[in-house]
């Protein structure tokens, strides 16, 4: 995969909080919506079957926000090399302007789907992954 993996995502009435924009929350299960997304679309088919994945840690900057009915573009790419059974996720949401309003890094391990455990990330498993 060249580039970093792109969503769209639109802004619906049950996501808006008391303050009028897109709740955390929302913004959390964007982040986790487009890392499956990206894991669906690219990983091997053996890789699919034999992993799965965990949130070990979500950090989040907010730099604006969006109302009901306006959308964001998503991306998401590895950044660095993987660390034991953890691989660093990024991503960014652009509003319609193209400014990043909401960024975040995730922590993700990496599991054995049959016996549960951790396992170390190899190279091979996140290549496809990666921006570059």
């Amino acid at each position: 995969m060249s580039g970093p993996f792109r969503m769209t995502f639109t802004a619906l009435p049950g996501h808006i909080d008391v303050m009028g924009h897109v709740n955390n929350t929302v913004w959390v299960q964007w982040v986790q919506d487009i890392a499956t997304a990206h894991w669906d679309a690219a990983a091997r088919p053996e890789h699919a079957r034999a992993f799965a994945w965990v949130v070990t840690r979500h950090e989040i900057d907010y730099r604006g926000n969006v109302a009901a009915g306006e959308e964001v573009a998503g991306e998401t790419w590895i950044e660095g090399d993987p660390r034991g059974a953890t691989s660093l996720r990024r991503v960014d949401f652009r509003n319609a302007a193209g400014k990043v309003i909401v960024s975040a890094a995730t922590t993700w391990a990496m599991l054995d789907r049959a016996s549960g455990r951790l396992v170390r990330v190899r190279a091979d498993v996140v290549a496809p992954f990666r921006a570059g």
